[in-house]
């Protein structure tokens, strides 16, 4: 399932990416550090949607109280409520 979210607080714009079988796949940072971006992606590509939850959840950049990983973790817990409904 393919799920698209609007960041609040960070450089990057929005976050696409799909989830199949609890795993997250083809991550796309729109704006924000790309280097950094594709670095996270690339991690995170494949993995448990927990898992990934729970290594970037709360990471901060630059004092925001939050981050580009912690804003797709956010979008990683939206997505999992939506799935369960």
């Amino acid at each position: 399932m393919d799920f698209n979210y609007k960041t609040q607080g960070v450089c990057s714009r929005s976050i696409r990416f799909e989830i199949e079988d609890g795993k997250i796949h083809n991550i796309n940072f729109e704006g924000g550090c790309d280097g950094n971006a594709q670095g996270v992606a690339s991690l995170a590509d494949g993995m448990d949607i927990d898992e990934v939850v729970t290594r970037i959840k709360g990471i901060s950049c630059g004092g925001k109280g939050t981050s580009c990983p912690d804003q797709l973790a956010t979008a990683l817990m939206l997505a999992k409520e939506k799935l369960e409904a």
